[in-house]
């Protein structure tokens, strides 16, 4: 959820690299808990983040220099007309060929048919509200565009990614891909797979 179209590659504390390519074998965007097996890139600064960027230019990656990339509740902070589909294309490009992209992203389905239940109440629906548009803490917590199963493999394929899977869950780490909501799951957790050979 902390993903938007802010260009900027280094702030005061953060652990920045020069621009040359680097290459991490695990790739979190947007995390928020350092693990020893991944490296974090984000927007905004942290003791957490190893990078500070925008996943729409991953130049500091070099080409297919990553195993597999993980993005929970981040893709839905970037608009449809041109962020997302340049955001999925770095992304395929830093992979490795048969590399892995595991997203997942607040399923629209999901939340339009929790909010139109007529037993919902008003503070209910204010709270899928911030799940549908973000919850606008700060200059980056909006959405810009919603997404379900049948428009995410749509971006995912028209970037070139193959073998997309809808799973229940990652088992990687606890953020928004396990998020409930009046006991239903309210995320669309897919992986795709950049095609062996290319």
């Amino acid at each position: 959820m902390l993903l938007s179209l802010i260009k900027k590659w280094s702030r005061p504390g953060a652990r920045t690299e020069a621009r040359t390519h680097v290459s991490p074998r695990r790739l979190h965007i947007g995390g928020q808990i350092a693990h020893p097996e991944w490296k974090i890139l984000d927007v905004i600064a942290g003791p957490h983040v190893d990078f500070v960027g925008d996943c729409t230019d991953l130049s500091i990656f070099g080409d297919a220099s990553i195993e597999e990339v993980y993005a929970s509740h981040v893709l839905e902070h970037l608009g449809y007309a041109h962020a997302l589909p340049t955001a999925l294309r770095e992304i395929h490009r830093v992979l490795v060929p048969g590399g892995t992209l595991c997203a997942s992203v607040p399923d629209l389905d999901i939340l339009c048919a929790l909010f139109l239940d007529q037993e919902a109440s008003a503070k209910q629906r204010m709270k899928l509200m911030h799940m549908m548009f973000g919850g606008q803490t700060n200059d980056v917590d909006f959405h810009r565009i919603g997404l379900n199963d049948e428009l995410l493999r749509g971006f995912l394929a028209e970037a070139g990614f193959v073998d997309i899977t809808r799973v229940n869950g990652f088992g990687l780490f606890s953020d928004a891909s396990a998020l409930a909501f009046k006991g239903k799951l309210i995320s669309l957790n897919v992986t795709a797979r950049k095609r062996p050979g290319a």
